[in-house]
């Protein structure tokens, strides 16, 4: 099966937001798992990247990615990260001027966010689960990126595949955490069940990103929960009682 990729007209930099499809990975990963973290064959997560390279016109060694920790650490990518993923940089964005480089995330229900500016030929990709858009994630990747000549009135920014609203039931104590650090917040919440709530993780993101004065930024519109033939989904994982779960890739490159 071939691979199935999703990309936007906002970005004119080669990029890709990989779903599942295609790839080598079998059982609970079926698909194209790119997860180096998952419990997946590390020979099958290999031939899964090296495909999504192939795509990506490089050698497997230039598709980049890193140890996500939920953080707003940003790493300036001059060439490979060959080491293995333990001992790789505990970062969750990247941002180059080097072509020839793909710059990777990871993600399973958390936004994955790339980013161009094609005046100054800068590019950057952002792992922004909530913990990582409220830790402020998406603010230092735009950040990293003026300081390699990009401006954000030139800067276009593009959320893929992730959790939608409907999707992600959270509790009382969510919100709390959000007001306390986010106060206009609120208008990203929607009731549900008793006091249960519902976050929107792509409208929160987006305001960040608008209120920057960026070029553009948008979400494909593509919920990972709702659609287990094309995207991993680590909610739908537990809520199903799974052991483990792939990991979708998105990346770009100058």
């Amino acid at each position: 099966m071939p691979l199935e990729i999703i990309t936007s007209p906002a970005l004119s930099a080669k990029h890709g937001f990989f779903t599942r499809k295609g790839g080598v990975s079998t059982g609970l990963y079926a698909g194209l798992n790119c997860g180096l973290g998952s419990g997946d064959d590390p020979a099958a997560v290999a031939e899964n990247r090296a495909l999504v390279a192939a795509e990506m016109g490089l050698a497997p060694e230039a598709l980049l990615t890193l140890h996500q920790v939920h953080s707003a650490e940003v790493l300036h990518a001059t060439g490979p990260l060959t080491a293995p993923i333990g001992e790789r940089p505990r970062a969750d964005a990247l941002v180059t001027a080097t072509p020839g480089l793909a710059l990777g995330v990871l993600t399973a229900d958390c936004q994955p966010v790339l980013f161009h500016d094609p005046r100054a030929g800068v590019i950057g990709a952002a792992h922004a689960g909530w913990k990582g858009a409220l830790g402020g994630v998406l603010e230092a990747t735009v950040a990293a990126m003026e300081g390699l000549g990009a401006a954000r009135a030139d800067i276009h920014a593009v959320i893929g595949p992730c959790i939608s609203q409907s999707a992600y039931e959270v509790g009382p104590e969510f919100r709390e955490a959000f007001r306390a650090l986010a106060p206009e917040s609120g208008r990203f919440f929607a009731p549900g069940r008793a006091d249960r709530l519902h976050f929107d993780l792509p409208g929160f993101s987006l305001a960040r990103l608008e209120s920057l004065g960026l070029g553009g930024a948008e979400w494909t519109g593509h919920c990972t929960y709702g659609d287990a033939a094309r995207f991993y989904s680590w909610r739908r994982t537990v809520h199903e009682g799974e052991k483990d779960y792939g990991r979708l890739i998105a990346c770009i490159r100058l």
